[in-house]
């Protein structure tokens, strides 16, 4: 049996003079282009427009890095940005939030359906949430070679020691443990699609995705550092509250499900 496991690799791939191409861009990156493989994949299996895929990455390229940088400055760290707003544009000094990213994304889709899909907020999401779980294991891995946003010490024998942020005892991997929740999220939810053909009923695709992403991350959050030293005093740190709203959406969904059937409101 593993003892614990030692973490110290490097956050930066290579450098070639001032430029460094490091893990976690790299993993957005390579997130957002499964993710819109997976999209493309899903509207060419609806013959929708072949430019839609273009469309919506685009929009949710900017909505989910404005989203997950204003989310950050707005919910985590709010005391310094709003003496120096003009830092919030600073993106490559680090700071994103996961939850500000998903409001990102929930503005962007809404202006998405305004202007060119226009087959509903909820036709998108059900489509939508596969790529982005996808997405999340990728930036999930990111913070794992970052060395970042790890959980408590723990006596289990797959703790991490993450040397690279000066730790000396064993922890939890939660950015593993969230990893996992994702691609449950994505198997859970491309078996619903694919197989039982489940966005037939409008809204049932994305409110199961949400309790399973937001109730798992609520859950994990008992076992994770606090981002910020303010979260030290709460009963509920910032994750979980920023997670309730969607844990209700989620659970709204499904019970309003009998009613709505196609409808779309």
């Amino acid at each position: 049996m593993l003892g614990y496991i030692t973490w110290n690799i490097d956050p930066v791939i290579f450098s070639f003079g001032p430029i460094s191409l490091r893990w976690y861009g790299l993993m957005w990156g390579v997130g957002f282009l499964l993710g819109y493989d997976l999209i493309r994949r899903i509207f060419k299996n609806e013959n929708k427009p072949d430019n839609w895929a273009d469309k919506i990455f685009v929009y949710m390229f900017v909505g989910t890095i404005v989203g997950a940088r204003i989310g950050h400055c707005f919910f985590y760290d709010w005391a310094y940005y709003s003496k120096h707003l003009f830092e919030v544009l600073f993106i490559w000094q680090g700071g994103l939030s996961s939850h500000g990213g998903a409001l990102g994304i929930l503005v962007a889709m809404y202006l998405f359906n305004r202007s060119v899909s226009k087959m509903g907020y909820l036709w998108i999401f059900d489509r939508l949430v596969m790529p982005v779980a996808v997405t999340a294991v990728c930036i999930r891995f990111g913070n794992l070679m970052n060395s970042e946003i790890y959980g408590e010490v723990t006596t289990l024998p797959w703790g991490f020691i993450f040397v690279r942020d000066g730790q000396t005892l064993p922890a939890h991997p939660t950015q593993i443990y969230e990893m996992l929740y994702c691609l449950i999220a994505l198997a859970v939810t491309s078996y619903m699609y694919w197989v039982k053909k489940a966005y037939e009923r409008r809204g049932l695709i994305f409110g199961t995705w949400l309790l399973i992403i937001f109730v798992s991350r609520f859950l994990l959050e008992f076992i994770k550092n606090n981002q910020e030293a303010f979260e030290d005093s709460m009963q509920l740190n910032m994750g979980q509250l920023l997670s309730i709203p969607f844990i209700v959406w989620g659970i709204w969904l499904l019970v309003k499900l009998p009613k709505r059937k196609h409808a779309d409101k």
